[in-house]
């Protein structure tokens, strides 16, 4: 049996005709496949048992040897092997052909092989291989050129001219004869030299012939390969023949057209044997060779086949392309077994490592498990009566089932699985029903409501599987989001909403002002009604057993709180400060002085006069509590605190009884004096409009400007008007469910709605939900709805897409080393838009290694050490000695082959702590880019006709930016460093002059477009010069590298910033990287590259080593920045680019350049079936081997693994 784990790399090439023939068991000669009697293959047919083996496990064809014991033995009668039927899965058979025929692949490509190594062009080939041209392959002592094409007129006239003087020939025949004459070495040379002098578009051709020629000579294919003498029959289950019911056969199309071939082949073997005309050998060729195209790559050339009801028949390319071919289909996705789905309910009893299996699928899933446990226990005497047991489903099953799934953890997905949090672990507790119940803090992590979602559940099987899922999946593992290092698990709605009435104060509140010893004292107080939740109430300090007071805090007598305050701060850990103001401070450092009575005769209700009411805690809140908890305490207390917090929030939002009511809903009185207002502002508009004193467009621009004034006019007195215990404004507020948008809505006014062109109407909504709309105001906001719904639609399928593109180019960025020792830092500031900040200097510096030391700027001491890693700490530290500027490692300078080093990336956001060597985080970065890809905007809302403001934004936007493409609404960008000195009018269009100290330059305006500079203005190089998007591929241009480094960093992080979503800037460094890791050849020198090629930076630079070592001359390469599609089909890998887009053309590139797969990514292992060469797949930790008896190791081994070794001590036992 192959081990595919040993494998080293895989070569594709081309086959020659010995080795199809090698491969063949036999040959195919009769186009028959099974007889219609005893529906059994036909002898010589496409299902000949002689050739591909019995169709019955140790049978032959005759029935002469049955069973085992015949094994190996080929039976005299029939000739078939005696051995299993799957060897029909791999036998393969072949076809000789009666002439030769080229393969569609290599000819009819673009570019077109043949034609480059024959120096052809594609029309002249396809008149002599389809019989339309003569070709000259010999022209002796005639004037005739070698390869002149010549028509049939003309041969004939030559051919009494010249007689046997000269030789012409038509088909693949001849191509086949010119071919296996070109002297490739000699061809190379005489190109190498040509190309020293050629200019243009010969330059372009030799270059392209150049590289092909180059191909065939290093890697051994002869060009002659490229016309087939023998065709290769794939193995007959491949291609199956089933009988449907009704006793007719379902047959795969490949079957016809093999058939085709073969009969085709016959008759032409046979006209041959009688020596029939060449007109009719001939046509009898052409269709040969047409039939042989159809098998190979039905509809490439002309019209393809068809079957029954003018249906395309699918070839053997249609097999490979594709989503529902075989690369996508069969070897990256694959259906998996022990696996069921069901629809998901609440489970808010569950704790966060656990979900409920409903009793039957778990009975279902577990099924082999509960079989050997009841053998094992004595309680079947055979696996046979066990397994009758469990189907029979006897009451002892349901204890053994029990044992069997305790420790056992599944696993849980839902798709859309946008990134690594749409699969977790969990461990099973059997519940009644038939619906899984998930836990209701991870909803978020998978984007999963109630509402009818479905999810699936998976086994894992093997002791490692299970290890693994139990250390790194659990879902109490999973608290942080990739994306941001933020917690993803934070409570949401319901929890928000009891939290948040929870710690809310009120000064009306029965009991404000007492007095309690202790908190008990305040609880029992609050049970029997003396006092409520949110009355403020003092208490002694110590009582609390906090650590973190102050020494005067301490000592004072009484600090205020609510009881509500109380019971929210006993669920938190003692080492955390209490939480009395929902401030960083207080939730960092300590409680506000501001809350402590110090002097001991204070009147408590006076000092309560003087205390404004304080916030309660939000939805946003919560979500700091939980980083501080994960970041003092680590995952497992963190999780406890969760389950903490959620049964809290569940209980109170249930006590509260907060509901919405019709009541709730109040218009506020001053809303028709507003409307009235903005009414008659626009009436003095219209009539500026009427005297001609404005123009339309202005008209049309202050009427929006004037309702949306109203509008903000409105919410403003309707937020003043809520009552903070209004139960609508609590879910608004408290960030539970809702916003103010909403509530305007509802009690306010709509305001005014956008047309699907995105052009604002200017007629506003005045009613609100609760007055009801008038019919020409509900016909006008149908206009949005709609148009959202078809948005959200194509904005799924678009970000999907992009997710892929996105995985495709970063599959192999892997950490494969600690270190890699660069010599380039990056600059990190805050990225600025125009004068706003999108993101500051902290959030960049987060988690970073510092690539050079630090200094105060005042004291000159050493803030942070050259490659020490940046933590909160120091990067508040950093800001705070007022630092713009600090060059970081940054993957867009690690200088590691094929990955990334630990200390380039720096530290892993899902877990907080140092990334490990084998992190695939291409593959994270891919997904945080792509996940939230959703939520970006489809198009721009453009307000009005203004020039310049149509930019793309949102989703399009994103996509232009890794696609390299040229931005819509391009600016314009100087190349120069210097200042305006004049700005003239063209002919149609503006002038902006720039002198710079040795150069000046004169850019050409496009009249729309407006200027961003003025004269006397001083630009740098690469400043735009007109508002607009830069095209990257200038920006490299200009300013090189870095430049447009930071220029797409920038960009994306604009986008991404301005929907709220925030994305670490370490994944679209890693994009830029593989956007950015070829050069382009521009002069080979004395290196082995051709020049036009796109090399990895590495190789190159290897290549200039060796030259330079030896004294010759060295190559010259100029950066490119490739879009994430090219760069795609521009990887090594030949596997991983056939199964992202074009295989054919992948396929045929790789088959004739010899190319090696050194499955270094993560698809192509994933195809061959090989563990993938990240995480514990990684040969680094494969094969360790403990050794007991030495003395342990300097340095402590972090506490985490030795928990670790028991979980895994508990799982294999």
């Amino acid at each position: 049996m192959l081990d595919v784990n040993n494998f080293e790399y895989m070569k594709i090439g081309l086959a020659s005709p010995d080795k199809i023939r090698s491969w063949s068991y036999g040959e195919v000669k009769k186009p028959e496949t099974i007889n219609y009697r005893t529906l059994k293959p036909e002898k010589e047919g496409l299902f000949c048992e002689k050739i591909f083996g019995p169709t019955k496990d140790w049978e032959c064809h005759c029935g002469k040897y049955k069973r085992v014991r015949y094994k190996g033995v080929v039976c005299d009668r029939c000739g078939v092997e005696v051995t299993r039927a799957k060897v029909r899965r791999e036998r393969m058979g072949h076809i000789e052909l009666a002439a030769p025929v080229s393969h569609i692949w290599y000819f009819k490509g673009i570019p077109s092989r043949m034609g480059l190594v024959l120096d052809m062009s594609p029309r002249s080939l396809e008149e002599v291989i389809y019989f339309a041209s003569y070709v000259v392959t010999d022209a002796g002592e005639t004037p005739l050129e070698k390869k002149q094409l010549l028509s049939e007129k003309e041969y004939r006239n030559y051919r009494e001219k010249y007689g046997q003087a000269f030789t012409a020939q038509m088909g693949a025949e001849a191509i086949k004869k010119l071919l296996a004459e070109i002297d490739l070495d000699k061809e190379v040379d005489f190109l190498k030299e040509e190309l020293k002098s050629a200019q243009g578009q010969r330059r372009n051709r030799v270059i392209k012939r150049l590289e092909v020629l180059e191909s065939f000579r290093n890697s051994g294919n002869f060009p002659d390969w490229m016309v087939l003498d023998v065709l290769p029959v794939i193995p007959p289950e491949l291609r199956p023949m089933v009988q449907l019911d009704g006793g007719r056969f379902a047959t795969s199309d490949l079957n016809d057209l093999y058939r085709r071939v073969i009969n085709r082949n016959n008759r032409l073997k046979r006209l041959l044997d009688l020596g029939a005309p060449d007109i009719i050998v001939q046509n009898e060729k052409r269709m040969l060779q047409e039939a042989v195209d159809a098998l190979i790559d039905n509809g490439r050339r002309g019209r393809p086949v068809t079957g029954p009801g003018n249906r395309p028949l699918k070839s053997l390319s249609h097999m490979l392309k594709g989503k529902q071919g075989r690369f996508r289909q069969n070897l990256l996705g694959k259906r998996v077994d022990y696996s069921g789905r069901s629809v998901i309910v609440v489970g808010p009893h569950l704790k966060m490592y656990q979900c409920g299996l409903p009793k039957e699928m778990a009975l279902e899933l577990f099924k082999p498990f509960v079989m050997k446990e009841l053998v094992s226990k004595g309680l079947a005497h055979n696996i046979k009566s066990a397994k009758r047991k469990v189907e029979r489903v006897h009451p002892e099953v349901w204890d053994v089932l029990e044992d069997v799934i305790r420790e056992h953890p599944v696993l849980l997905n839902r798709a859309p699985t946008l990134h690594r949090l749409g699969i977790q672990a969990f461990e099973p507790t059997l519940v009644e029903g038939r619906a899984i119940r998930l836990h209701p803090l991870v909803c978020t992590a998978y984007n999963a409501d109630f509402d009818g979602d479905q999810m699936a559940v998976h086994v894992p099987l093997s002791a490692e599987a299970q290890a693994e899922a139990r250390l790194l999946m659990l879902a109490a593992q999973n608290i942080l989001n990739p994306k941001d290092g933020k917690p993803v698990v934070t409570p949401s709605q319901d929890m928000v909403l009891g939290t948040y009435y929870l710690t809310m104060e009120n000064k009306e509140s029965t009991g404000e002002g007492k007095v309690f010893s202790n908190p008990n004292q305040a609880i029992a107080a609050y049970a029997n009604d003396h006092v409520t939740l949110h009355a403020r109430i003092a208490i002694p300090p110590t009582s609390l057993g906090k650590t973190s007071f102050t020494p005067e805090q301490i000592n004072a007598p009484l600090m205020v709180t609510t009881v509500g305050k109380l019971i929210f701060n006993e669920i938190l850990p003692p080492e955390l400060p209490y939480i009395n103001d929902p401030t960083k401070y207080n939730l960092q450092k300590q409680v506000p002085d501001k809350f402590f009575i110090f002097d001991k005769g204070t009147n408590v209700k006076e000092f309560l006069e003087n205390l404004p009411e304080h916030e309660a805690v939000k939805k946003g809140y919560l979500g700091t509590i939980i980083s501080e908890c994960f970041r003092r305490f680590g995952t497992t207390q963190t999780s406890v605190i969760l389950d903490d917090i959620k049964a809290n929030g569940f209980k109170f939002s249930t006590q509260a009884g907060i509901t919405v009511a019709v009541a709730d809903i109040k218009t506020p009185e001053e809303k028709q004096q507003i409307l009235a207002d903005a009414d008659a502002e626009v009436e003095v508009v219209q009539q500026q409009f009427r005297r001609g004193l404005i123009t339309d467009n202005e008209r049309y621009d202050r009427v929006i400007s004037i309702w949306s004034k109203a509008k903000d006019r409105v919410t403003k007195v309707l937020m003043a008007s809520l009552d903070k215990f209004n139960a609508i404004n609590m879910m608004a507020t408290s960030g539970a469910r809702g916003n103010v948008s909403q509530i305007t809505q509802l009690a306010g006014m709509r305001g005014l709605m956008a047309n699907p062109s995105g052009r604002i109407i200017e007629l506003p909504i005045k009613s609100n939900f609760r007055e009801g709309l008038s019919v020409l105001e509900y016909f006008i906001s149908t206009h949005g709805a709609r148009k959202g719904l078809a948005d959200t639609a194509l904005r799924t399928a678009d970000s999907g897409y992009l997710t892929r593109r996105l995985v495709d180019v970063a599959q192999d960025v892997i950490v494969r080393e600690d270190d890699c020792g660069t010599d380039k830092g990056v600059e990190a500031m805050a990225i600025r838009d125009g004068k706003e900040i999108i993101e500051d200097l902290y959030d960049r510096l987060v988690g970073r290694y510092s690539f050079q030391t630090l200094r105060h700027p005042e004291t000159d001491e050493v803030m942070v050490g050259r490659n020490e890693l940046i933590d909160e700490n120091l990067a508040d530290e950093i800001i705070a000695a007022g630092i713009e500027k600090v060059t970081i490692r940054s993957v867009i300078g690690c200088r590691t082959h094929h990955g990334v080093c630990k200390k380039c990336y720096g530290r892993n956001l899902a877990t907080g702590k140092n990334v490990d060597v084998g992190e695939a985080v291409g593959i994270i970065a891919a997904q945080s880019i792509g996940e939230p890809g959703t939520q970006l905007t489809m198009r721009t809302f453009h307000t009005g006709g203004v020039a310049g403001d149509d930019i793309t934004q949102g989703l399009p936007r994103i996509q232009e930016l890794f696609e390299a493409r040229n931005p819509k609404g391009q600016a314009v960008i100087t190349e120069i460093d210097g200042e305006v000195v004049d700005m003239r009018e063209g002919k149609d269009r503006r002038e902006v002059e720039i002198r710079g100290e040795t150069e000046s330059k004169v850019y050409q305006i496009p009249y729309g477009s407006r200027l961003k500079v003025a004269i006397g203005r001083k630009v740098d190089i690469g400043e735009e010069l007109t508002e607009g998007s830069i095209d990257p591929k200038e920006m490299l241009k200009v300013r090189g590298m870095r430049g447009v480094q930071y220029y797409i960093l920038q960009e994306v992080q604009k986008v991404y910033r301005m929907q709220g979503v925030e994305i670490n800037d370490k994944h679209v460094e890693v994009m830029i990287r593989q956007m950015l890791r070829k050069v382009r050849v521009i002069d080979s020198g004395e290196t082995d590259l051709l020049p036009g090629a796109y090399v990895e930076i590495h190789e190159f630079e290897e290549a200039n080593k060796k030259v330079l070592w030896e004294g010759r001359q060295p190559a010259v390469a100029r950066s490119v920045l490739l879009g994430i599609t090219k760069a795609s089909l521009e990887t090594d890998s030949f596997l991983s680019a056939a199964s992202f887009q074009e295989t054919t053309r992948v396929l045929t590139d790789a088959a004739i350049k010899g190319k090696v797969d050194r499955l270094l990514g993560l698809k192509e292992n994933v195809i061959i079936g090989k563990l993938v060469p990240a995480g514990t797949g990684m040969n680094r930790y494969r094969n360790i081997k403990l050794q007991h008896d030495l003395m342990p190791a300097e340095e402590t081994v972090e506490q985490s693994l030795v928990e670790e070794g028991a979980g895994l001590e508990e799982v294999s036992k």
